[in-house]
């Protein structure tokens, strides 16, 4: 018998995990024929069929559920030797990142210079997105680590507490300072629809001003900001950047008596199996919240 191939039993383990070669393929960044090709010279070096592929989809034979107990002790003791063996130099590789747009003008790009420093070959692919869509991918194994408003309430998912952003109300710089006895007579200009931070903005004004209130949305943070700079509405929007563009004389904060809770975010990703270095890089994007945060906490003083 050959020797076994820690690439092909990878692969077996997806097609397991993830329900077909399609989505495996996916998460391996292989093409589907490449990873048919890693499970039939499996099965070639183990001389047994590990798939019955008579129906619409791949089912274990008897014999690769008695594989599969093997291969995950063979993925656990390689991920046990990458983390206590390896050189992070050469840990080689791609990593899928999904992040929030909060977190993308904030310390994403210190994070990735974190990653990068600790993983020079590791190779990062980053999307940005509003956080229903991040979960959807990170559940469907479409990305690796999802840095999102959470946490994720999955089993599979562990999440990774990260440092909160507080918000504030801002206006245009130039807005009339009626504002301040009447500031929901125009529109309230804030998340999109499918977020938790609409529902929340939603139920804190019905509570307290009432229905009449007009909500225009947005899945852009930047542009929330550009249309309250633009004086088309109010928005309660993240200190962390809203307080440089009162310094610059673009917009103004007012008080209403009360604001909506902070921001909440994890850093979130698959337990199970685990991996030493979306594990690590979620220590890492904690590292980078936390750094911008405590600057931020000095520039106040």
């Amino acid at each position: 018998m050959s020797n076994l191939n820690l690439d092909q039993i990878r692969a077996f383990l997806a097609v397991i995990r993830l329900g077909g070669v399609r989505r495996a393929s996916q998460a391996l960044h292989l093409s589907q024929p490449a990873v048919t090709t890693r499970i039939r010279k499996l099965e070639e070096t183990l001389s047994r069929t590990l798939f019955d592929r008579s129906g619409a989809r791949m089912v274990l034979t008897r014999e690769g559920e008695l594989f599969q107990g093997y291969a995950e002790k063979f993925e656990q003791l390689a991920e046990l030797v990458q983390t206590e063996v390896v050189d992070p130099n050469g840990i080689e590789g791609w990593l899928r990142i999904g992040a929030s747009e909060t977190i993308t003008q904030c310390w994403l790009p210190d994070f990735v210079a974190r990653l990068h420093q600790r993983f020079p070959n590791v190779q990062v692919e980053l999307s940005v997105d509003i956080s229903s869509n991040l979960r959807e991918a990170l559940l469907a194994r479409q990305i690796d680590l999802a840095l999102l408003l959470g946490p994720v309430s999955e089993y599979s998912i562990d999440n990774l507490e990260l440092p909160e952003f507080e918000l504030a109300w801002y206006a245009a710089a130039g807005a009339d300072q009626g504002l301040d006895e009447n500031p929901f007579g125009q529109p309230v200009i804030t998340y999109a629809r499918q977020t938790r931070p609409y529902r929340e903005l939603r139920t804190l004004l019905m509570e307290r001003v009432g229905p009449s209130v007009a909500m225009f949305t947005s899945s852009s943070l930047s542009a929330c900001f550009r249309l309250v700079e633009a004086g088309l509405g109010v928005a309660a929007l993240p200190v962390a950047l809203g307080r440089p563009l009162v310094s610059e004389n673009r917009l103004r904060s007012f008080d209403p008596g009360w604001v909506p809770p902070p921001l909440r975010f994890t850093a979130s990703y698959v337990g199970e199996p685990r991996q030493h270095l979306i594990e690590v890089a979620a220590s890492l994007a904690l590292e980078s919240a936390k750094a911008y945060r405590d600057i931020k906490k000095i520039d106040r003083i």
